[in-house]
């Protein structure tokens, strides 16, 4: 939601634990609005089971007429706060990369697009995990026009149109534009100490090549994995979340890095096939890549121990 809601930390009585508590500002009270709000509420509540959607607890009217959600609570950094002030390493970046991957992958396959991925909408668990949060502007993925809110460094192309319109692989573009940024310290067509208005940024999104991120530690066919995630076309990019997750997950292998698991329904997993047999994935990737249960939480359940 943007500059249409806050966002405070509140203790809970019972049980007795931090949560933050978002709540709808009073100056945006339409009708839209509230709409909108309990929408962002239903579709993160069907996500919250995933360990790296943040967790929906409760939804509720105050007394002043304000609907607000009450949601797990952060505690660490988030990569909105650390990708400007912080070197990532390659691997944390690839780890991050894929648990996201995994969640937007999830997201899909409920037929939820989230449409604003970017840094500032991941945080960061007590234990280190990223929580994708802020499905203001989420819509399904039959009814997936214009994306109103978006933010311009992250979006592709299409979502620039006179006549936006986006499907999974613009989310893939977006989560593609969130990893380069956090190996770059910057968003993807941010010119350092150069001009950067939104003008700028969308005519350098709508024509302009990927650049490098300009760390010697960054491999090339990581820069080509995020190359192909925002190619301008997006028939040419990954048809998927998973797909850019697999990609992401050749990487590790080739900097013998261990590989980070998936995390997706456990009821897709008899129509995946091994590791080994997909997109030519070395087969030591074999338990990492194949489809992990993800236990279900309750809105009302505490957050993740």
């Amino acid at each position: 939601m943007g500059g249409f809601a806050d966002v405070f930390l509140y203790t809970q009585q019972m049980p007795r634990r931090s949560v933050a508590v978002k709540v709808l500002l009073a100056g945006h009270l339409s009708d839209s609005a509230r709409a909108q709000f309990r929408g962002e509420a239903d579709l993160m509540a069907r996500l919250s089971h995933h360990p790296s959607i943040v967790t929906v607890h409760h939804a509720d009217v105050a007394t002043d007429g304000r609907p607000y959600l009450v949601m797990e609570y952060c505690s660490r950094a988030g990569l909105g706060e650390r990708y400007r002030t912080e070197r990532m390493g390659v691997a944390e970046v690839l780890r991050l990369g894929v648990r996201l991957a995994s969640a937007v992958e999830t997201a899909h396959r409920a037929g939820i697009l989230h449409r604003d991925i970017k840094p500032a909408n991941v945080l960061v668990t007590d234990f280190g995990w990223p929580a994708l949060t802020d499905f203001g502007i989420a819509a399904t993925t039959v009814a997936s026009g214009a994306a109103t809110g978006m933010s311009i460094p992250w979006s592709p192309p299409e979502l620039l149109a006179e006549e936006p319109r986006g499907d999974e692989r613009s989310d893939v573009y977006s989560l593609a534009a969130t990893v380069y940024s956090l190996l770059a310290r910057r968003s993807p067509f941010e010119v350092p100490d150069g001009s950067n208005t939104a003008a700028d940024l969308i005519m350098r999104i709508e024509r302009g090549p990927l650049t490098s991120t300009g760390r010697a530690d960054v491999p090339e066919t990581l820069h080509a994995v995020l190359a192909r995630a925002m190619d301008r076309v997006p028939a040419r990019r990954h048809h998927s979340a998973l797909a850019f997750a697999r990609a992401l997950q050749q990487v590790e292998a080739e900097l013998r890095l261990p590989a980070t698991p998936l995390d997706l329904p456990e009821e897709v997993t008899s129509d995946v096939p091994a590791a080994a047999e997909v997109d030519g994935l070395p087969g030591e990737l074999g338990e990492a890549t194949r489809l992990r249960p993800v236990q279900s939480v309750s809105p009302e359940a505490p957050a993740r121990q």
